[in-house]
C-alpha cells in the first residue's frame, strides 16, 4: 500500500456550518503537520466548489476537502479513474461519510487521518448515473432536506435538524415500496423510510450497521410499517444501540437494485435532493482512494 501524499491541495465549503470559521486554523495546522499545501481554497461561492476541486485533482496527488457530506457527495463524482486521493474535512452537520470511515469529527483528529492514516479504496453508490459516498434516503429525510432553513441547519446544527423534523412530521406519509434484484426476485413492503447507503451512517447516526464501504454491494434498509410513532421508535432504538432496533427495519443488498414507490417520492442524497423514484440503485466497486485511519490509530491514544 502506498503512502498517503505529502502534497495536496485544500478546498473548503465557507458555506458548511464551520467552513468559514475554520478555514485559517485548517490550513496552518495542515501545513505545520507536514502537509505541503500546493494552494488552498476557501471557497464562498457553492457553485464554484465543482469547478475549484476538478482543477485541483488535475494538479495535486491529494485534494483535501471540508465541507458538509453534500458537498462531499456532489464532488466525488470527479475522482472517479482518477489516483489522486481523497481526503476530508468534516465540517457539515452531521458528517455522516467521517463516521462512516471511522474519522472523529473534531478538526485535530481528521487532519492527524491526513498525515498519519492509510490509503484505503472504497466502493462508492450510484442512482441513475449519479455517484455519492455515503448514504441517499426517502421519506422523511428528504422533507427535512429539502425544507430546513439554512440558518437553522447552520447556527443549531444536529438540535435545528430534530426541530425541523418534528415540524415535518405532520407531513409525514407512509408509502409502499418495491425492490426488484437482479435475479429477478421481487420484495414488497409499507415502509416509513428508506435508506439506499453505500456507508453505515446517516444523518449522523450509525444506521445500517451491516454495511461496509468496500463490500461491492449496496444495501437498501426499509423502515417497515406505516407509523410515524414507528418510525421515531426506529431511530431511538437504533440510536441507543437497543435490541430492538433489529426488528424494525429489513434490508436488501446487491450490485445492482431497482427502486420503485407508491407513490413516487424525491431521493435526497447526502443531504441534497437529486432524484425520484423509481430509480436504478447500484455500487462502482473499488471506485475511488480516500484518507483513513489507520487500524486502531485512535485507540492508541485514548
Amino acid at each position: 500500500m502506498k503512502p498517503l501524499p505529502k502534497q495536496a491541495i485544500l478546498v473548503v465549503n465557507a458555506m458548511s456550518r464551520k467552513g468559514a470559521d475554520v478555514f485559517e486554523e485548517a490550513r496552518d495546522k495542515l501545513v505545520a503537520a507536514g502537509i505541503e499545501l500546493i494552494e488552498a481554497h476557501g471557497v464562498e461561492d457553492p457553485e464554484q466548489m465543482d469547478k475549484v476541486i476538478f482543477q485541483a485533482i488535475e494538479r495535486a496527488p491529494m485534494v483535501i476537502v471540508g465541507g458538509g457530506d453534500g458537498s462531499l457527495s456532489t464532488n466525488v463524482d470527479f475522482f472517479l479513474g482518477k489516483d489522486t486521493v481523497f481526503a476530508i474535512l468534516p465540517l457539515g452537520t452531521a458528517n455522516s461519510f467521517a463516521g462512516t470511515l471511522g474519522i472523529p469529527k473534531d478538526l485535530d483528529s481528521a487532519i492527524d487521518v491526513i498525515v498519519n492514516g492509510t490509503r484505503k479504496r472504497i466502493d462508492l453508490g450510484c442512482i441513475e448515473g449519479d455517484y455519492f459516498v455515503n448514504a441517499a434516503a426517502i421519506g422523511l429525510s428528504p422533507l427535512i432536506a429539502e425544507t430546513v432553513p439554512h440558518k437553522l441547519k447552520r447556527y443549531l446544527g444536529m438540535v435545528g435538524y430534530l426541530i425541523w423534523a418534528t415540524r415535518c412530521a405532520v407531513r409525514f406519509r407512509p408509502f409502499r415500496m418495491t425492490v426488484e434484484h437482479e435475479d429477478g426476485r421481487i420484495d414488497k413492503v409499507w415502509a416509513t423510510e428508506a435508506r439506499i447507503a453505500n456507508g453505515t451512517h446517516h444523518g449522523g447516526v450509525e444506521l445500517v450497521e451491516s454495511q461496509e464501504i468496500d463490500s461491492g454491494e449496496i444495501v437498501i434498509q426499509a423502515v417497515t410499517g406505516t407509523s410515524v410513532v414507528g418510525l421515531a421508535w426506529s431511530w431511538f432504538a437504533t440510536l441507543f444501540k437497543l435490541k430492538a432496533r433489529h426488528g424494525t427495519t429489513c434490508e436488501f443488498r446487491g450490485r445492482k437494485l431497482i427502486l420503485k414507490t407508491r407513490p413516487r417520492l424525491k431521493i435526497s442524497i447526502d443531504g441534497e435532493i437529486a432524484a425520484k423514484t423509481p430509480v436504478t440503485v447500484s455500487v462502482a466497486r473499488g471506485a475511488i482512494e480516500v484518507a483513513a485511519p489507520k487500524e486502531g490509530q485512535f485507540l492508541a491514544k485514548a
